[in-house]
């Protein structure tokens, strides 16, 4: 960890690898807010373990508890340039989320890679097509970051490869 020593003699710590951070942020595009933590619990991460968007971690690197700070990302560094090729069919069955579906609607399937967030575009009784593009996708992404608190990570956190608590992942 880096603690800064401060005029009255406070550690405070920098968020560097192996922090834990807590922080609230408000996401929004060129049409207004899109979404804000403000509202629920803040989130929680453990810094430098891929769990956020690389330029929005190392735009948090070095802040500390108090700080704020406004990015704004393009799609290549947010969540990608839309294809207009990522429409693909899948079964129903395999979409999780609701038990009904509508285009529009967002649902969850499983890949290779892991959970994946897809947009339907039309259902039929077995078979649903989808938009595999994130729902972000092709919008320059402004966030306001306010940082809440900072900590080093517990061992078992590091271990694990998340942060533990309020926010954050629990077992």
């Amino acid at each position: 960890m880096a603690p800064l020593l401060s005029a009255n003699r406070l550690i405070i710590m920098q968020i560097t690898n192996n922090a834990v951070v807590q922080f609230h942020y408000t996401l929004s595009d060129a049409s207004g807010e899109l979404e804000s933590s403000r509202k629920a619990a803040p989130l929680l991460y453990l810094h430098g373990h891929n769990q956020m968007l690389p330029k929005l971690e190392a735009a948090l690197e070095g802040k500390t508890a108090g700080d704020t700070l406004e990015i704004t990302l393009a799609p290549v560094d947010a969540y990608g340039e839309r294809r207009d090729d990522a429409i693909q069919s899948v079964q129903v069955k395999h979409l999780q989320g609701a038990k009904k579906w509508k285009p529009g609607m967002v649902a969850w399937v499983n890949t290779d890679q892991g959970e994946r967030q897809v947009t339907i575009v039309k259902v039929g009784m077995f078979k649903a097509d989808v938009d595999t593009n994130h729902p972000l996708a092709g919008k320059t992404l402004t966030f306001a970051l306010e940082v809440l608190s900072v900590r080093e990570a517990t061992a078992e956190e590091i271990a694990h490869g998340h942060a533990h608590g309020e926010g954050g992942h629990q077992h």
